[in-house]
């Protein structure tokens, strides 16, 4: 075989790969009851819940979560990658796959209700800050 036949080989491999290749879709849904929460992901506002997102990569995630009359949530979540997402298997996932793989995954998060401090609690609390000064 010449190096021309190699070279257009080569080029028509590089081609089909590109264009019958396939792909990963990564999805994440964040639920909170209540629902209509304002969801941040990595101190990124994404919406308002239920909420999904399309994600690049895996591992921990910051979650803030905030509604009128609920306790603010603060946490994290990790989120951990498939098999096919490991070396070597993410080539054949990404590349040489001719289907679509379709990775969702689902949060959900429960609201507290926000506690309401009686004006005698904040005064005990305040003289409470007052003694250890």
């Amino acid at each position: 075989m010449g190096k021309r036949n190699l070279y257009v080989l080569t080029i028509i491999g590089f081609v089909a790969v590109t264009i019958f290749s396939g792909c990963v879709d990564r999805k994440l849904t964040i639920n909170t009851e209540p629902q209509g929460a304002m969801v941040l992901l990595n101190d990124e506002e994404i919406g308002d819940s239920p909420v999904t997102v399309s994600f690049e990569w895996y591992g921990d995630y910051n979650i803030a979560i905030r509604k009128e009359g609920f306790e603010t949530l603060k946490t994290h979540r990790k989120l951990k990658a498939p098999w096919y997402d490991g070396f070597p298997f993410d080539f054949f996932a990404n590349t040489l796959n001719p289907d679509r793989i379709v990775d969702e995954y689902e949060w959900t998060f429960e609201l507290e209700p926000k506690k309401e401090i009686s004006r005698e609690e904040l005064i005990e609390n305040a003289e409470e800050l007052k003694k250890q000064l």
